[in-house]
Protein backbone atom coordinates (compact mmCIF):
# COMPACT_ATOMS: atom_id res chain seq x y z
CA UNK A 1 0.00 0.00 0.00
CA UNK A 2 1.45 3.42 -0.95
CA UNK A 3 2.43 5.58 2.01
CA UNK A 4 0.05 8.39 1.01
CA UNK A 5 -3.02 6.15 1.40
CA UNK A 6 -2.67 6.32 5.18
CA UNK A 7 -2.31 10.12 5.28
CA UNK A 8 -5.06 12.42 6.55
CA UNK A 9 -6.87 14.37 3.82
CA UNK A 10 -5.96 18.01 3.19
CA UNK A 11 -9.07 19.84 2.01
CA UNK A 12 -9.10 23.35 0.58
CA UNK A 13 -12.51 25.06 0.46
CA UNK A 14 -15.49 22.93 -0.61
CA UNK A 15 -15.58 20.69 -3.71
CA UNK A 16 -16.17 22.76 -6.83
CA UNK A 17 -14.55 25.58 -8.80
CA UNK A 18 -12.82 27.22 -5.81
CA UNK A 19 -11.24 23.96 -4.64
CA UNK A 20 -10.18 23.22 -8.23
CA UNK A 21 -8.53 26.65 -8.46
CA UNK A 22 -6.75 26.25 -5.11
CA UNK A 23 -5.51 22.72 -5.84
CA UNK A 24 -4.18 23.89 -9.23
CA UNK A 25 -2.36 26.75 -7.48
CA UNK A 26 -0.76 24.29 -5.02
CA UNK A 27 0.32 21.98 -7.84
CA UNK A 28 1.80 24.89 -9.84
CA UNK A 29 3.74 26.10 -6.80
CA UNK A 30 1.86 29.40 -6.61
CA UNK A 31 0.04 28.49 -3.39
CA UNK A 32 2.26 27.73 -0.39
CA UNK A 33 0.03 29.04 2.39
CA UNK A 34 -3.59 28.89 3.44
CA UNK A 35 -5.79 30.31 6.17
CA UNK A 36 -8.59 28.70 8.12
CA UNK A 37 -10.73 29.71 11.03
CA UNK A 38 -9.77 28.49 14.49
CA UNK A 39 -13.53 28.19 15.03
CA UNK A 40 -13.59 25.42 12.37
CA UNK A 41 -11.17 23.34 14.43
CA UNK A 42 -13.28 23.97 17.53
CA UNK A 43 -16.53 23.05 15.72
CA UNK A 44 -15.00 19.80 14.45
CA UNK A 45 -13.26 19.14 17.80
CA UNK A 46 -9.95 18.79 16.00
CA UNK A 47 -6.50 19.71 17.23
CA UNK A 48 -4.28 21.92 15.13
CA UNK A 49 -1.99 19.92 12.86
CA UNK A 50 1.67 19.86 13.91
CA UNK A 51 4.51 21.23 11.79
CA UNK A 52 5.95 18.36 9.78
CA UNK A 53 2.61 16.59 9.35
CA UNK A 54 2.08 15.17 5.90
CA UNK A 55 -1.36 15.07 4.31
CA UNK A 56 -2.91 14.02 1.01
CA UNK A 57 -4.21 17.01 -0.98
CA UNK A 58 -7.70 16.14 -2.23
CA UNK A 59 -9.27 17.50 -5.42
CA UNK A 60 -12.97 18.14 -6.05
CA UNK A 61 -13.45 14.57 -7.28
CA UNK A 62 -12.10 13.16 -4.01
CA UNK A 63 -8.81 12.03 -5.55
CA UNK A 64 -5.45 12.36 -3.80
CA UNK A 65 -3.33 14.57 -6.06
CA UNK A 66 -0.29 15.40 -3.92
CA UNK A 67 1.38 14.85 -0.58
CA UNK A 68 1.99 18.09 1.28
CA UNK A 69 4.00 18.76 4.43
CA UNK A 70 3.22 21.55 6.87
CA UNK A 71 6.20 23.81 7.45
CA UNK A 72 4.51 26.39 9.71
CA UNK A 73 1.28 26.61 11.71
CA UNK A 74 0.40 29.89 13.44
CA UNK A 75 -2.70 31.08 15.26
CA UNK A 76 -3.13 34.83 14.94
CA UNK A 77 -5.74 37.55 14.81
CA UNK A 78 -7.29 38.12 11.39
CA UNK A 79 -6.18 41.74 11.71
CA UNK A 80 -2.54 40.57 11.98
CA UNK A 81 -2.33 38.63 8.69
CA UNK A 82 0.48 40.15 6.65
CA UNK A 83 1.01 40.74 2.94
CA UNK A 84 3.51 37.90 2.53
CA UNK A 85 0.98 35.37 3.77
CA UNK A 86 -1.79 36.83 1.59
CA UNK A 87 0.39 36.77 -1.55
CA UNK A 88 1.67 33.26 -0.79
CA UNK A 89 -1.91 31.96 -0.87
CA UNK A 90 -1.44 32.02 -4.65
CA UNK A 91 -4.82 33.49 -5.47
CA UNK A 92 -3.49 36.66 -7.06
CA UNK A 93 -3.95 38.98 -4.10
CA UNK A 94 -1.73 42.06 -4.11
CA UNK A 95 -2.98 43.59 -0.86
CA UNK A 96 -4.10 42.33 2.52
CA UNK A 97 -7.40 44.20 2.03
CA UNK A 98 -8.17 42.28 -1.18
CA UNK A 99 -7.15 38.99 0.45
CA UNK A 100 -9.37 39.69 3.43
CA UNK A 101 -12.36 40.67 1.28
CA UNK A 102 -12.10 37.38 -0.62
CA UNK A 103 -11.77 35.34 2.56
CA UNK A 104 -14.60 37.17 4.31
CA UNK A 105 -16.88 36.37 1.38
CA UNK A 106 -16.01 32.67 1.81
CA UNK A 107 -16.17 32.68 5.63
CA UNK A 108 -19.56 34.42 5.58
CA UNK A 109 -20.97 31.91 3.08
CA UNK A 110 -23.90 29.68 3.96
CA UNK A 111 -21.64 26.60 3.69
CA UNK A 112 -19.13 27.87 6.25
CA UNK A 113 -21.84 29.15 8.57
CA UNK A 114 -23.55 25.75 8.38
CA UNK A 115 -20.26 23.93 9.06
CA UNK A 116 -19.73 26.12 12.12
CA UNK A 117 -23.33 25.69 13.28
CA UNK A 118 -23.73 29.48 13.43
CA UNK A 119 -25.99 31.09 10.79
CA UNK A 120 -24.93 34.57 11.96
CA UNK A 121 -21.14 33.93 11.98
CA UNK A 122 -19.03 36.97 11.07
CA UNK A 123 -15.34 37.72 11.33
CA UNK A 124 -13.61 40.85 12.61
CA UNK A 125 -10.02 41.91 13.36
CA UNK A 126 -9.97 39.81 16.54
CA UNK A 127 -11.19 36.57 14.92
CA UNK A 128 -8.52 33.92 15.41
CA UNK A 129 -7.28 32.25 12.23
CA UNK A 130 -4.88 29.41 11.55
CA UNK A 131 -2.20 30.41 9.06
CA UNK A 132 -0.46 27.39 7.55
CA UNK A 133 2.53 27.15 5.23
CA UNK A 134 3.27 23.96 3.36
CA UNK A 135 5.32 22.40 0.61
CA UNK A 136 4.50 19.74 -1.95
CA UNK A 137 6.52 16.62 -1.16
CA UNK A 138 5.16 14.44 -3.95
CA UNK A 139 2.74 14.77 -6.85
CA UNK A 140 0.52 11.73 -7.21
CA UNK A 141 -0.67 10.24 -10.48
CA UNK A 142 -3.78 8.18 -10.97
Amino acid sequence: MPEHESLPPYLLAFPGPLRDQLVAAVLSGDKVSTTGLLAEYDAEQEELPPVGERSALIDSDGHEVAVIELTEVRVLRLGDVDLRHAVDEGEGYTSVAAWRAGHEKFWHSAEVREALGDPEFEVDDDTLVVAERFRVVERLTR
